[in-house]
């Protein structure tokens, strides 16, 4: 895999779906359906913006709606690849017993978040659909952060939150009741267009612009430099993390997603296509591209 820190004008964003037993069909297939939608070019229809792969524990996963989703990786294979992935995707469903058996995806979650903080030159999202940020906030990732979930759930996400904090003598979470999603964005400026490897160019034969025509080489890789130093000072190492609403407030926070990491009128040509009347959400903590 290119790696994602270098100027890769054309490579996909890969994304981990992590899926554990009874999860939300709607909080997996919403999302899904988004990303794979999603186009570098809306006139190339091979410029697939996002490859998307499926862990969970076993070959087979079973929705709490009856339906079975084939996984890719179990998740060993999951802890073995996570360094590949530029985003990772928590879902919601069942998670009072995930919580009390402490199951995963709890340990991905947290490992996706060590991974971060031991390299926070590259640039990583953690996305979490309706009662999936119950998962974030037991781990602890929430703490010093602003959250949102489904309406029926924000008492139990506070809950959480205090008792995490509590035991890790963290910091308190500011819980959002009124939001589609709530992004915690903690990133640094990844430069110009021709520095953004998620950006797909237009120029001849894929060639990036001379940097003579940008400035002085020095000051371009001082400024980096600086911008990184500022990334591994931010809470998590700079990991943007984006909790969601109820089921369909996913989809929202995933064209925010596709808005930041490919183009806003990707997102916008996406939501055209699917019907849907992109609601946005809070956006805190930092500067986007």
């Amino acid at each position: 895999m290119a790696n994602k820190s270098s100027a890769v004008a054309d490579e996909p964003i890969d994304v981990l779906f992590a899926l554990h037993p009874n999860f939300n069909l709607l909080d997996f297939a919403g999302p899904l359906e988004v990303l794979t939608t999603a186009l570098h070019d809306k006139d190339d229809p091979t410029s697939k913006a996002f490859e998307v792969t499926i862990a969970s524990g076993e070959p087979q996963v079973l929705s709490e709606q009856g339906v079975i989703i084939k996984s890719q990786l179990n998740w060993k294979e999951a802890y073995d690849r996570l360094d590949d992935f530029d985003v990772l995707v928590v879902v919601g469903g069942n998670s009072n017993e995930v919580l009390e058996k402490k199951t995963e995806p709890l340990g991905l979650i947290s490992k996706y978040s060590e991974i971060q903080k031991e390299d926070p030159t590259r640039e990583r999202t953690l996305l979490s659909i309706c009662t999936g940020s119950l998962f974030l906030a037991e781990q602890g990732i929430l703490a010093g952060l602003s959250a949102t979930t489904h309406p029926d759930y924000i008492t139990k996400l506070e809950i959480v939150c205090s008792k995490a904090a509590t035991r890790d003598l963290g910091e308190r979470t500011d819980v959002i009741d009124d939001a589609r999603y709530v992004v915690n964005n903690l990133r640094f400026d990844l430069g110009d267009e021709d520095e953004n490897p998620y950006i797909r160019r237009k120029s001849d034969a894929g060639r990036r612009p001379s940097n003579a025509r940008k400035g002085s080489i020095s000051f371009k890789g001082a400024t980096r430099r600086e911008s990184i130093a500022r990334r591994a000072s931010m809470r998590l190492g700079g990991l943007r993390v984006i909790t969601s609403g109820g089921v369909a407030a996913g989809l929202d926070a995933t064209l925010y997603l596709v808005s930041v990491l490919v183009t806003e009128e990707s997102a916008n040509e996406v939501a055209q296509l699917m019907q849907l009347t992109w609601t946005k959400g809070v956006v805190v903590d930092g500067l986007d591209v």
